[in-house]
């Protein structure tokens, strides 16, 4: 990395910080000067939520609740690509069948995952089952769509090259499209995390005993308002860490 690669990365993460530092001072300035010193205002105020979410690391019970709320995130996202990608792939390599299922695809995304979630534990009961399937549903539409936009973009040179070398279709799938796709597949992958993570904490309040979503419920059952808040940040927390690890994972893609 040159030396003005690593000066803009130095004033890139001032900036990032200096952000996060007026989000805190606007977030003191909310729940501090203008409620009273006993109310339930202070419990939300920055002093208190970071050292609760000190004590709820430290403590461990609070790791049980965030390994099974990625899991859940690892799980939904892995159905989404199982059904998202070949969808994708189906619609971009088909006018008819993208005309065809388009219709009804853009129908059925524009239907919020929540809505779902009646519907979801009459057919899955109460569990686990019911928050995959939310989340799945929740996370196909991008990676669908991006796979699809991948597909229409290809270089046509690439698959007239395949069929003069007389590839099969598996052949000419594996060596020129998925290749050829995988950059927006990713691009769709990271934006089906950021709506999963979104849609995960109600999905987590639908009768399960771990998670996030329940450790939220749990919290303001026992008026612990100050872990509420803290596990709020601890939320917003992960969320940036799994966007930014997504982010340098497709850079790195990128960059071979």
């Amino acid at each position: 990395m040159s030396e003005r690669s690593k000066s803009d990365a130095v004033v890139r993460a001032l900036q990032g910080l200096a952000g996060i530092l007026l989000m805190v001072g606007i977030w003191w300035l909310l729940t501090v000067p203008f409620t009273p010193a006993d109310s339930m205002g202070q419990r939300f105020a920055p002093g208190p939520a970071l050292i609760a979410l000190y004590e709820l690391l430290k403590g461990g019970e609070i790791w049980i609740h965030i390994v099974v709320s990625l899991q859940r995130v690892a799980i939904g996202l892995f159905f989404a690509l199982l059904v998202g990608v070949p969808l994708g792939l189906l619609l971009g390599a088909s006018n008819f069948m993208n005309a065809t299922l388009s219709p009804a695809f853009q129908f059925l995304r524009m239907i919020s995952p929540l809505s779902w979630m009646p519907i979801a534990v009459m057919a899955f009961g109460v569990g686990d089952k019911p928050v995959y399937f939310l989340l799945a549903f929740a996370a196909m539409w991008p990676i669908m769509l991006n796979t699809l936009a991948g597909v229409k973009q290809l270089d046509r040179r690439w698959l007239q090259l395949s069929q003069s070398l007389s590839a099969t279709h598996w052949e000419t799938l594996k060596g020129v499209v998925l290749p050829g796709v995988l950059g927006h597949i990713l691009t769709g992958t990271r934006l089906a995390i950021g709506i999963v993570w979104i849609v995960l904490v109600p999905c987590e309040m639908l009768g399960v005993s771990a998670g996030l979503g329940y450790f939220i419920l749990d919290t303001r059952d026992r008026l612990a308002y100050n872990e509420l808040m803290a596990t709020v940040v601890l939320i917003g927390l992960l969320g940036f860490l799994l966007d930014t690890g997504f982010r340098k994972l497709y850079s790195l893609w990128n960059k071979h």
